[in-house]
């Protein structure tokens, strides 16, 4: 039998300012969220198990795993008895603030609603995607969308401006719990003007996207990376440069591919993980079957 074969994209956060705190404790945030095309590829076989395998990747195949808790979402809520053989090709950084997990989930509800011909809305998805992570409801929207509350208040926007990102990830990455705790320690002067970042997508003018763009939680980042890798992407032409979500990835906005490829090369020399990207439209996607190898 033929897999179903998810695309799922990584994301960055264009903005992301912490704006109170919830009733449940959790912190309320204000972010522009963008999808690029770094996927991981999720292969769904039906089973009368459930598994998931990481090949060559070093993140726990365990109840821990969002895809494992997605598909016992997913089954829990279509009264399914069933199973499913899940592998998972990953291509995002772990712990780099790039919702590696979150597609992961994502890419499994989208999948075994293809695989099992569920017919699942999307508003049933991303409830089902709120109860895994608070990055699984976007992850399931994708493209360029305004993000408060705990991820699950969304508003889809248009298209981000034309724009290349290159994306660096050191060595080490960093515990989303342990960044958010250090914030409350610390606190940030920088909060980004969500409303401008919006207003200069609406606008499709990359400058001014770029001119409002910040990460509340850089200030407080424990990770010793960020300055040197903001220095390479600046000196090389980057519109900004900006740690996504709690970190530890850094990347640059650039208008022109040959100013990113050259930061990428310069990176390159120091780090390992670096990407040049671009921004897509939507979340994951099946790939067709003609296609499949």
């Amino acid at each position: 039998m033929k897999p179903v074969i998810v695309l799922a994209p990584a994301k960055l956060n264009l903005t992301l300012d912490v704006v109170g705190l919830e009733l449940n404790g959790y912190h309320s945030l204000d972010m522009l969220m963008q999808t690029i095309d770094l996927y991981e590829t999720i292969l769904l076989r039906k089973s009368h198990d459930l598994t998931l395998r990481l090949p060559g990747s070093r993140v726990p195949a365990n109840d821990s795993n969002t895809a494992i808790k997605a598909a016992l979402a997913f089954f829990h809520y279509t009264g399914l008895l069933a199973g499913v053989d899940i592998e998972i090709r990953k291509a995002v950084p772990v712990r780099a603030g790039m919702a590696g997990g979150s597609a992961d989930a994502a890419g499994v509800l989208v999948g075994l609603n293809r695989l099992y011909d569920a017919r699942l809305s999307m508003s049933e998805l991303c409830a089902l995607g709120a109860s895994i992570g608070a990055d699984v409801p976007f992850a399931l929207l994708g493209g360029t969308a305004r993000v408060k509350g705990v991820g699950d208040l969304m508003k889809a926007l248009p298209p981000c401006p034309d724009c290349w990102f290159t994306v660096c990830m050191p060595a080490a990455g960093i515990s989303t719990p342990a960044a958010f705790a250090r914030y409350d320690r610390m606190g940030s002067r920088l909060h980004p003007d969500g409303d401008a970042a919006e207003a200069a997508v609406r606008a499709n003018d990359l400058h001014a996207l770029a001119a409002a763009m910040g990460n509340a939680l850089e200030e407080c980042s424990e990770s010793r990376h960020n300055g040197p890798i903001r220095e390479i992407l600046d000196r090389h032409g980057a519109l900004a440069s900006l740690m996504t979500g709690s970190g530890a990835a850094v990347f640059g906005v650039f208008d022109r591919e040959e100013a990113a490829q050259n930061a990428a090369a310069a990176l390159r020399e120091k780090y390992r993980q670096v990407y040049v990207q671009r921004p897509t439209r939507g979340g994951p996607r099946v790939v067709p079957r003609a296609i499949q190898r």
